[in-house]
């Protein structure tokens, strides 16, 4: 596999799940596939990941640059990860989606990081 080829499918692979980590997967389609990945990444390699979700679902949606959603974005993922149960945690590894639970913690963590939902 090319490295543009692999390049393409984790792009794709990281817009698949934007959406689903901010905290809006209240309809996931039936054949979305977790990312692997999940179950072996540190809380902070987690953290990272719905950071990056988060900067660039909001850079999209307000026509903004990503670099000025750097410090918004990060405070929303520590919040919404320093949040999470064991379990809730367990289940964002397991299924890719927050589950309601968490869900609504991240809503929380939206609101209090002035993170347009």
């Amino acid at each position: 596999m090319s490295s543009i080829t692999r390049a393409a499918l984790a792009a794709a692979s990281l817009f698949a799940s934007v959406n689903l980590a901010l905290a809006a997967a209240s309809s996931v389609p039936t054949d979305y596939q977790p990312d692997p990945a999940l179950q072996r990444a540190s809380r902070g390699e987690l953290e990272t990941r719905v950071r990056k979700a988060c900067v660039i679902v909001q850079a999209r949606e307000l026509g903004v640059s990503e670099s000025s959603l750097s410090r918004p974005c990060g405070c929303y993922a520590s919040r919404t990860l320093t949040s999470f149960t064991p379990g809730e945690l367990q289940s964002y590894r397991d299924t890719g989606v927050f589950n309601q639970s968490a869900q609504a913690k991240a809503y929380a963590a939206l609101s209090a990081c002035g993170v347009r939902s």
